[in-house]
């Protein structure tokens, strides 16, 4: 994901998070997957925080990129799947440094990978 999608889904994530209660606390996007911290509300499931998102931001895309405006039945933007951790007392050192470093373990994947062929 880069350029105009990039930004769109940035400024989405946070303006969705927010009609939740929520804040994107930190969060990065990576070519085909993201990294977010979220504080989200006690009265929201995280599953349906996280499917409202997915959900609300994929409509976004599909109506900012494509121009389309009408039901987008049968069609995927995200994978179903998510992976979900809680952060406890030590926020800083533990999600937030995770996601900050990912983009980095990425390149370094990569490069080792280019090596091996």
């Amino acid at each position: 994901m880069f350029g105009q999608v990039r930004k769109h889904l940035g400024e989405i994530f946070h303006e969705v998070a927010k009609q939740k209660g929520c804040e994107i606390v930190e969060g990065h996007l990576m070519v085909d997957h993201v990294h977010m911290c979220q504080s989200i509300p006690p009265k929201y499931a995280v599953s349906s925080v996280v499917v409202f998102i997915k959900g609300k931001s994929a409509i976004s895309i599909v109506r900012t990129f494509r121009g389309e405006t009408e039901n987008f039945t049968g069609e995927n933007f995200w994978a179903r799947g998510y992976v979900v951790s809680t952060v406890g007392l030590d926020e800083e050192r533990g999600g937030r440094h995770y996601i900050r470093e990912q983009e980095r373990e990425e390149e370094r994947y990569e490069q080792m990978s280019l090596w091996q062929r």
